[in-house]
């Protein structure tokens, strides 16, 4: 299979992660969700080597994954 459809593949998943993300209705799956489909587009940026969507992939998920954090130590 040729990478540009594979790199495709996950940027459509990624959009699609990240819209179900949005009506999801636990903030922790919700981030989650954010995560997995910013890890995606992440992945996406990379094969299209875009200056400018790499780091802001990077920022989105670190952003959500640290959310994951702070609601997992809030609850200790």
């Amino acid at each position: 299979m040729c990478w540009a459809i594979i790199a495709k593949i996950f940027g459509v998943i990624g959009v699609l992660l990240i819209t179900w993300g949005i009506y999801a209705k636990k903030e922790t799956s919700q981030d989650w969700i954010f995560a997995a489909g910013g890890l995606c587009l992440l992945a996406y940026s990379a094969y299209l080597r875009d200056p400018i969507f790499i780091p802001l992939q990077i920022i989105f998920t670190a952003a959500s994954l640290y959310e994951i954090y702070k609601i997992k130590k809030h609850k200790k």
